[in-house]
């Protein structure tokens, strides 16, 4: 059996499958070793990405809200009036996921952070096989629907 999750090696790569549309993304410190995943959808007009937090060992089923990225890339941690279960803005995964998404935003990936996605599509989530695929963490028809060609990630 072959393992298709991947890490991203350039920020472009990791800022544009986290933005697809129906993404989950592992961050992990290199430096600590601590490491959440989140869930990142996009609202039905694809211009508002809604971020949540795995909390749970069920890993399709135990997440909770975490924030928003906004048309504008900013990212929004917590919202207006919190439900019950929502992950707090100041607690250690939502400062982690902003502090992450400044730099990804700006272009930047340190090498003290690993991105890591589990092998299947951003945008539709279908279960990657080709390894050009999965390196960009992007199928090829969904990479052009997404305006890239097969090399955009520099891979």
């Amino acid at each position: 059996m072959t393992d298709n999750t991947a890490k991203f090696t350039t920020a472009m790569a990791a800022r544009a499958f986290m933005t697809a549309g129906n993404s989950t993304v592992t961050m992990v410190s290199v430096k600590t070793g601590t490491r959440y995943t989140y869930k990142i959808r996009a609202n039905d007009d694809g211009d508002v990405f809604f971020v949540s937090l795995l909390r749970g060992a069920d890993n399709t089923a135990d997440y909770s809200y975490l924030g928003r990225i906004s048309s504008s890339g900013v990212f929004y941690a917590g919202r207006k009036n919190p439900k019950p279960g929502d992950t707090s803005p100041t607690a250690p995964s939502s400062v982690a996921f902003d502090w992450a998404w400044g730099r990804l935003y700006r272009g930047v990936l340190l090498d003290s952070l690993e991105i890591w996605h589990e092998g299947r599509c951003g945008r539709c989530n279908r279960k990657l096989t080709v390894p050009a695929s999965i390196a960009s963490g992007l199928g090829p028809e969904c990479a052009s629907k997404e305006g890239f060609t097969a090399s955009w990630a520099g891979f």
